[in-house]
């Protein structure tokens, strides 16, 4: 048996505006906050489903959702940047500038944050929702002992509205990031032009797919390994 104790105030007095008002977006009548299962504090409990948002690397995650899924079906929500306005003020809190990130994400770049969770995403229990957002990142200037300039830190990120998301959860969810007309066998430099991504991503995106099972590696040439799909059910 695992310990289940509703906990509203645990974890909420630190908690960052990002993941506070993330967590609001995707709620349901009915859900409770801050939930104590076993040794770990949940964000949401959806009766027999424990929902996590994570608004940084997902890499310190991986106990915790190894522990979780023993016993619970786990939803994992992860965000991405598709829009970011950068806003700084001053030492007294007051706005002096304003202005919009040239970097643009993609719901493909969730992939970025699986290859830490590769163990897990072949898990029945596990899902993932990548939410394409808006995001306002507010900086304050940062001084230091020795400084030529001045420097900026993130002091908060506040969420402005979300785009699009795409949920994976079976095999076919994740193989679903391979475009459906990309011929095979294929490299990720292929992969990578058939998204319209960064070869990183892709071979991002194919190690993810690879260690789950959804795709096969064929053979080795020169200009990489090249795979196939499989559907193993």
């Amino acid at each position: 048996m695992t310990d289940k104790t509703a906990s509203p105030h645990i974890g909420t007095l630190n908690e960052k505006p990002l993941h506070a008002s993330l967590k609001q977006w995707i709620s349901e009548p009915g859900d409770e906050f801050e939930v104590r299962i076993g040794r770990f504090v949940v964000d949401i409990v959806r009766g027999p489903l424990l929902i996590e948002v994570q608004t940084g690397s997902t890499f310190p995650l991986k106990r915790k959702l190894q522990a979780l899924l023993k016993y619970h079906a786990v939803h994992l929500v992860i965000p991405i940047a598709r829009q970011k306005t950068i806003t700084t003020i001053d030492d007294a809190g007051s706005v002096i500038g304003s202005r919009q990130s040239p970097k643009h994400g993609e719901l493909l770049d969730v992939f970025h944050e699986l290859t830490s969770l590769r163990d897990l995403l072949g898990d029945a229990n596990f899902s993932i929702e990548a939410l394409l957002i808006h995001v306002d990142e507010v900086r304050r200037p940062r001084t230091t002992r020795k400084r030529r300039w001045r420097d900026w830190e993130v002091q908060e990120r506040r969420l402005v509205e979300v785009f699009d998301h795409v949920t994976f959860h079976h095999p076919g969810d994740y193989l679903a990031a391979v475009p459906s007309t990309l011929e095979e066998p294929f490299t990720t430099a292929d992969l990578a032009k058939a998204t319209h991504r960064p070869r990183r991503v892709a071979q991002r995106i194919a190690y993810c797919l690879r260690e789950m099972g959804a795709l096969a590696v064929v053979d080795r040439k020169r200009s990489g390994i090249r795979y196939v799909r499989h559907f193993n059910g």
